[in-house]
Parts: C-alpha cells; structure tokens; sequence
C-alpha cells in the first residue's frame, strides 16, 4: 500500500492568505526551515492504478497537478475511483468542486457528513454516488475501508450556540485503509482518545493524526484567534492529555500529524516544538510525503 500525502496544513493552508504570525511570516519570506502546506488531504493506492483520496481539500485541484501518479492518461480520465470523507467541513468537502467535470465516483461517510454535502445544492453539479458508510466497504484496486465516529464537532457552518465539542454521533470520523495485509488510520479531527480510537490505532502500520495546534491556547497567545484547540474539536499536541504522548506509544510503524495549523510552530524544520515531536519518533508531514507501507 502507498499513500501520499496531497496536504498537510489545516484550514486556510500555510502560510494562509491573510496572516503574517510568526511562523507564517518565515513562509512568506520562503525561509527553507517553513515549505508551505495545503489543506489535508491524502491519497491512497494498492495496485498503483486505482485511487482512493480521503478528504476533498479545496485545493483539491492543485493537488491532482502535483501529484504525477493523480495526472490522467486519457483524453477524459482520473485514477482517483472514490473520496472519502472525514467529516463534512469546508476544508473537506470543498474540493468536491473540482471534480463535477469528471466522471461518477463514489463519494463514501458517515451519514451526518453525507447528509451535510446533500443539504447544499451546489454539490448537485458533482457526479458522485453517495455511500453511506455501514461496516467494511470495498473500494476500487483491492483496497478496503472502514469509517468510524471519532470524537468532534458538527461542522463550523453547522454549529449552534452552544455546540457539543465531544460528540461521537458521526460528525467526525475516523477512516481505516485496509489492503496487502497492512492498515493506515486517517484521522484529520479528533477531539479525545476514546476507547474505540485506541483499539483502531493500536492495529494500524500507520496513523495520520490531528495536529492542528502545539498548545491548546496557541491561538489566543499569537494574538490572532479567540478558541482554543479544544474548543474547536481539535487535541491539542501537548499540555494534560495531549496527543504527542498517546502517538508515541503506539505500536505503528509511522505516526504523522497532519491538519496542522499555520500558528503552529511544530511547522518548522529544527524548531524546540519540531524536535520535541521527532524525539518522540512522531513525524509531521509535509505536502507530497509519500508511506509505503
């Protein structure tokens, strides 16, 4: 099994469009240590041919032009056979866009992220055949999935006054990517480690983990946001409960972060934040790292 990662920033991208932080200004400024970042996607293979992408970023398009084995080899063609979704926020569903010119594609969630990309007629333009994710679904090239509720949020453009941070109704969810006898886990968004998280993660070769922020007040303290990562669905890194040191003792091969967020100085290359992730031998990843697993 391959995969690729399309995007590894969170919302907005890195640098995103209209913030000069600390850490996006030495993006800006094309600083080595800092290469910039799409939103979170990933792309998957077992047979090389067919293509599974789990989560449409809204650079989606961009993506595809960067990644030679995404590149069709038709007059009218794509290898990407099915997405799947994480949940239905923008930066996961907007990508769905641009594919209405393509051909009909599987389009796999739960049902609250299903129900979401219906709700909006404009994602009437795109040809895809809903599948409402219920136990293990074959996906094309020999590659199996599994979604799961994993604890988070409805989406931002959903959410009431009060909204529940730590729902497993469906929301969010977790994906499991099955094929030549290894697993990958994708899992973009998490608000909490349940029990139900732990036992997929620990028979995974491979998890791709939310990263959005270092610190839970990481915003707040840059001057530039007012929630905290808790409060918009996302374990933090580190602080009491944190991610860091649950990816640690997995028993994967690879544990990456992903959906990293452009306040985060764990972007760095060589950063204090940066080495304190590797020593542990938990990685970040980077827009066109490829896993073979």
């Amino acid at each position: 099994m391959k995969a690729v990662v399309l995007g590894a920033a969170a919302g907005g991208g890195y640098p995103q469009w209209n913030c000069r932080c600390a850490v996006c200004a030495l993006a800006w400024d094309r600083d080595p240590r800092a290469p910039w970042r799409t939103q979170s996607s990933l792309a998957v293979t077992l047979d090389g041919d067919s293509w599974v992408v789990l989560n449409a970023s809204p650079d989606l398009g961009s993506q595809i032009r960067a990644t030679d084995a995404l590149h069709p080899r038709q007059p009218r063609h794509s290898p990407i056979r099915a997405v799947l979704l994480s949940g239905a926020e923008i930066d996961q569903v907007a990508g769905l866009l641009h594919m209405r010119e393509g051909a009909p594609f599987d389009l796999i969630a739960l049902a609250p992220a299903l129900a979401a990309v219906e709700a909006n007629p404009m994602f009437a333009a795109v040809p895809a055949r809903p599948v409402a994710a219920t136990g293990a679904i074959a996906l094309p090239g020999g590659l199996e999935a599994e979604l799961f509720p994993v604890a988070g949020k409805v989406p931002l453009y959903l959410e009431g006054a009060a909204p529940q941070l730590q729902s497993e109704a469906g929301e969010a969810a977790g994906i499991r990517i099955s094929g030549g006898g290894r697993s990958l886990l994708y899992v973009p968004g998490c608000a909490a480690v349940t029990d139900s998280l732990q036992a997929q993660a620990e028979r995974a070769d491979a998890v791709f983990f939310d990263g959005t922020l270092f610190t839970d007040d990481e915003m707040l303290r840059a001057g530039i946001g007012i929630k905290t990562a808790r409060r918009m669905g996302h374990l933090p890194m580190t602080g009491p409960g944190g991610s860091l040191s649950w990816l640690a003792g997995l028993p994967a091969q690879r544990k990456i972060y992903v959906h990293i967020n452009n306040t985060n100085p764990a972007l760095i290359a060589g950063s204090p934040e940066r080495l304190q992730i590797e020593a542990t031998g938990v990685e970040v990843a980077q827009d066109g790292m490829e896993v073979e697993l």
